[in-house]
């Protein structure tokens, strides 16, 4: 007759293994390898979802110039003017000229309504238009940051006042340079970063509309 068959010998014990033992070895080698193979899933995934997001980084086109939207000025102008019964300012310019925004704006500080484009210029500046209805001297002071005048220009028949700021270090935003002028009850603000050469053709864009409320 066979010897009966002893138990795995542990060597931490130096005796065979109980049946419990045993049964607790095989418990937790079984635990190790669903823990092992969950761990080498979730890394298999993983790699998985960076592929994919490569994947379709690489397939978007690219394109060296600016993300800008292109708003539709006349448009919005067309239903903003319903506020207004004076013609809100739409320049017609030149290519290499594109407006970023276009709306109604309302000043938290005195209550002007301001009609607003955000223009961005060939050279790759901004100007600001702002036209506030029956504005006053403060809204245009807020819009360039309480600076000082420092000269006028005419432009297209048009007279305006001068704001340099371009060599100030004081941090007022875009107020880096600006141009304003009164008609009527309205006032025409342009401010932003770009040339003179940019100013005057935003000035000369709008010098119609400035005229017809004088």
């Amino acid at each position: 007759m066979a010897a009966p068959s002893e138990g795995r010998v542990v060597a931490e014990l130096g005796r065979p293994e109980t049946p419990e033992e045993t049964a607790a070895r095989k418990a937790k080698n079984s635990r190790e390898y669903r823990d092992r193979k969950t761990t080498r899933n979730l890394v298999y995934a993983l790699v998985a979802c960076l592929a994919v997001v490569i994947v379709i980084v690489l397939a978007v086109p690219r394109s060296n110039e600016p993300m800008h939207p292109d708003v539709d000025v006349a448009a919005i102008a067309e239903q903003a003017q319903a506020v207004s019964d004076e013609p809100l300012a739409v320049p017609d310019l030149p290519a290499g000229w594109s407006a970023n925004a276009a709306e109604l704006r309302r000043s938290q500080t005195d209550g002007v309504t301001a009609w607003y484009i955000g223009n961005l210029t060939p050279s790759g500046e901004f100007i600001g238009l702002s036209q506030g209805l029956a504005a006053n001297a403060t809204w245009s002071a807020d819009l360039l940051a309480r600076t000082l005048a420092t000269g006028t220009v005419q432009i297209d028949g048009v007279d305006w006042t001068i704001y340099d700021n371009r060599d100030s270090s004081d941090d007022i935003g875009n107020a880096r340079y600006g141009l304003t002028t009164e008609s009527g009850s309205t006032i025409f603000v342009l401010a932003g970063t770009a040339t003179d050469a940019e100013f005057a053709t935003m000035a000369a864009a709008i010098a119609d509309t400035v005229k017809a409320q004088q």
